[in-house]
């Protein structure tokens, strides 16, 4: 797709989120997936090709479970500097609400050299090594921009629901709640996106008041 429709989208004067600038990580081959509080929560589940960020949104999340298939809706590219992004996006603008990195890595396909063709032939197998997501997948288009996001059985395989029990930021531990306080949010709809009960955690990384900004910048893993 490249970068055209994702800065059609956007109001770069009004939105904290990085320019279209295409670019390369250091590693060449991460993957992100960002917990997104918009209009509904949806996990944004991002794998770097070609300069950009390919990108699928997961309505419930990746799941660590093979006998789960999760609808995951292909959506525009997005720049690799995104893959730092954990702030909120004005009310208004497009994808407005709180965006958390839930996880964070590194991937690599499988039975494939170009990422990019498997995409379009519709069919790419690849492995994760995150934070969280680990192992085996494969995204299989079903039809148009609508894919299948599957973990393959694995030493990895988990039959828990990790949205519920790993809920917090792979940066700074915080909740979606926690983020939109931060950086200027809305707290109360951030807060839908939480689980009701929280797991214990350490490590916190808030904002101060006295240093409000949009975007908690972490290190600059995408530049």
């Amino acid at each position: 797709m490249g970068l055209a429709e994702y800065k059609k989208k956007r109001r770069f004067n009004k939105t904290p989120e990085p320019g279209p600038e295409k670019q390369t990580s250091e590693m060449g081959n991460i993957f992100v997936v960002q917990k997104h509080r918009a209009t509904a929560l949806h996990y944004d589940f991002r794998l770097e090709a070609d300069g950009v960020l390919l990108s699928w949104a997961v309505p419930r999340g990746p799941s660590m479970d093979p006998t789960v298939k999760r609808m995951a809706v292909h959506v525009e590219d997005h720049p690799v500097a995104y893959a730092n992004f954990e702030g909120v996006i004005p009310e208004g603008e497009y994808g407005g609400g709180t965006v958390m990195v839930w996880d964070f890595g590194i991937y690599g396909p499988e039975n494939t050299t170009s990422v990019s063709k498997a995409i379009a032939k519709g069919e790419l197998k690849f492995a994760l090594l995150g934070q969280k997501l680990k192992g085996s997948f494969v995204l299989v288009r079903t039809r148009d921009r609508q894919w299948l996001l599957i973990k393959h059985r694995d030493k990895y395989a988990l039959d828990e629901d990790i949205a519920e029990t790993q809920p917090f930021s792979v940066l700074t531990k915080r909740t979606l709640a926690e983020i939109a306080e931060d950086e200027g949010g809305n707290v109360r709809k951030a807060a839908t996106g939480d689980p009701k009960t929280l797991p214990r955690r350490r490590g916190v990384k808030r904002r101060k008041k006295s240093a409000k900004k949009k975007v908690w910048h972490s290190k600059k893993r995408g530049s």
